[in-house]
């Protein structure tokens, strides 16, 4: 877990340490789930009731719906609710789930996470994509990445 960040203030370090690390233990983009943990912005313990009578739970606003297929795994409300990355690794397979069975593009299928409803998912997809390509200009400036082959044929003196 990456333990500080400079420039995200301090009640924010966590959603980002434990988005990257969910990001990469479920394959997910990193700057989609970085919007949608930033757009959801629940905290540890909050429920918030819907119309439909299910609840949104914790940081990352996790449906009960989602947690029917989650109890044989031992995995209750409560986990959701509680601080710490546990909540980011739930939301992060749920996106991967979304991001590989739902139909449409890679933006309506993560703002599946929100709704599945059209006009619901519409709204919640372009605040989304306005939200990760902050993220990603961000993750660009603090994690560069190199390839390695590149980096290999250019020590070597080729091309």
């Amino acid at each position: 877990m990456i333990e500080f960040l400079p420039d995200i203030p301090p009640e924010r370090q966590e959603m980002v340490s434990c988005s990257l690390g969910a990001a990469l233990a479920y394959d997910v983009p990193t700057n989609i789930l970085l919007a949608i943990a930033e757009k959801e912005a629940g905290k540890p313990g909050q429920w918030v009731r819907n119309s439909n009578g299910s609840f949104d739970v914790g940081t990352l606003q996790f449906n009960t719906t989602y947690l029917r297929d989650l109890t044989r795994y031992g995995i209750s409300a409560a986990d959701v609710a509680a601080p710490g990355c546990f909540p980011f690794l739930l939301a992060a397979w749920r996106i991967r789930g979304h991001l590989q069975h739902d139909a449409g593009d890679v933006w309506t299928r993560a703002a599946n996470y929100h709704s599945r409803t059209p006009r619901y998912n519409a709204v919640y997809r372009a605040d989304l994509m306005r939200r990760a390509s902050r993220w990603t200009a961000w993750l660009d400036d603090h994690f560069p990445t190199h390839d390695a082959v590149d980096a290999s044929l250019t020590e070597r003196g080729e091309p």
